[in-house]
């Protein structure tokens, strides 16, 4: 699904997040970003995740739409000791500076929404695939 050829933010905007969501078919989307608030949708393959990170200073929520899988969190990338599978509707509440990784356990793509506060990605962000999300060179975690 393409959204609009432009990043919507610090504009009026109203989106269907939920068809928004199950449609989106890239990696990730930025559809909405201000100054204190980001919004993003994702598609997670089968066997892929959202990789593990840690966004410094910026609380994130991430509400499931379709799909399975687990969600893993910790106060170091080598102590995830939280873990917990998810599911459609489910939301997520991650705590800034806390290292999470959710991880696409189905045989369709789990299709999510994230709200970061503030943001953490380059207004108008479109990744594709998880690869183009890796090999970005303004992805910093």
């Amino acid at each position: 699904m393409k959204l609009s050829d432009k990043e919507n933010g610090k504009n009026p905007y109203v989106v269907d997040i939920e068809e928004a969501t199950v449609k989106n078919d890239t990696y990730r989307t930025t559809i909405w970003t201000g100054d204190k608030l980001q919004v993003t949708l994702m598609a997670i393959q089968s066997d892929d995740d959202i990789g593990l990170e840690v966004h410094h200073g910026i609380d994130q929520f991430i509400r499931i739409e379709e799909g399975h899988g687990l969600c893993k969190m910790g106060p170091t990338e080598d102590n995830l000791n939280f873990e917990q599978e998810v599911k459609d509707d489910d939301a997520i509440f991650v705590p800034a500076d806390m290292w999470h990784n959710i991880i696409n356990t189905g045989d369709e793509p789990l299709r999510l929404y994230t709200i970061y506060a503030g943001p953490d990605h380059v207004a108008g962000t479109v990744h594709e695939t998880h690869d183009d999300a890796r090999n970005d060179p303004n992805e910093q975690d």
